[in-house]
């Protein structure tokens, strides 16, 4: 407990799933949370049951992050953390299914929306001498076949700026990292399939068996794990790492399950007559 003593974290998308965890668990850790998200109800419900601060913020509008930020400083005096973790599952289906809107809509939301946030952070970490900024990055950045079109191409483009962004802010102290989660079992493949949050949030679970096979550790990965991650990346702890995709993955990126590749090895040899 205490990891993040009196430190100052902003987390968009903290209504729920990955954010929803790590508010929770900076607010354990000792930090002041403002929890940044559409979702009034439930943010504001959960800012009251942790002790935090709620402010409704649409990362697709430049302003409301600002105001975010601005929240942080005028309440608090300072931004220590500015974690960019809202998303959704981006507009889906074959290249040519997809839309200008869609493309539009999806690159608001996972990319430029974090882009705003280190805009904006930036400034404040700079005048204190130190900062650390976080991204939601994911595995679809890295590999293909695990999510569409756009919501790969937005995470592998944060990943990117995350390094580029530690380069540019590295001399001012200011840290600079993203977390790749892997097949977490959160609510945002239930808002795909066009469930309400409450409801999205509820068939998180149903994913357990069909996560449990999908990497080499078996089970599915939860929200608190990548909030784990995020609190190292918070924290003093990780004061020499920066321009960092940290993969929170369960060996998904390694390759296949061991029984599966035992499998494809025995048809293989099989097939050659031995």
């Amino acid at each position: 407990m205490g990891r993040l003593d009196q430190k100052v974290a902003v987390i968009t998308g903290a209504a729920g799933g990955i954010g929803e965890a790590s508010a929770r668990l900076f607010a354990r850790e000792g930090a002041h949370v403002i929890i940044a998200d559409l979702e009034d109800t439930r943010g504001k419900a959960l800012a009251s049951e942790i002790g935090a601060t709620f402010i409704h913020v649409d990362v697709t509008h430049e302003a409301d992050i600002k105001a975010a930020v601005d929240l942080a400083v005028s309440q608090f005096g300072r931004l220590d953390c500015m974690f960019n973790n809202a998303g959704f599952g981006g507009a889906n289906g074959m290249l040519e299914e997809l839309t200008v809107e869609g493309f539009d809509h999806t690159v608001a939301v996972l990319l430029r929306g974090p882009f705003f946030g280190m805009k904006y952070a930036a400034p404040v970490m700079k005048r204190q001498g130190y900062g650390s900024i976080i991204s939601t990055a994911s595995v679809a950045g890295i590999v293909t076949g695990s999510a569409g079109h756009m919501y790969s191409m937005c995470k592998a483009g944060l990943i990117h700026l995350t390094h580029s962004a530690a380069m540019e802010l590295g001399g001012e102290n200011i840290r600079v990292n993203c977390i790749c989660p892997g097949a977490i079992m959160t609510g945002i493949f239930g808002a795909m399939m066009g469930m309400d949050a409450d409801a999205a949030a509820q068939s998180a679970q149903n994913l357990k068996v069909l996560f449990s096979q999908s990497q080499p550790i078996p089970r599915g990965g939860l929200p608190e794990d990548v909030a784990n991650a995020a609190l190292f990346l918070a924290s003093d702890e990780s004061t020499y790492v920066s321009g960092h995709a940290l993969v929170v993955d369960g060996a998904l990126t390694v390759g296949s399950t061991w029984p599966h590749f035992q499998q494809t090895t025995q048809a293989l040899a099989q097939a050659m007559g031995k």
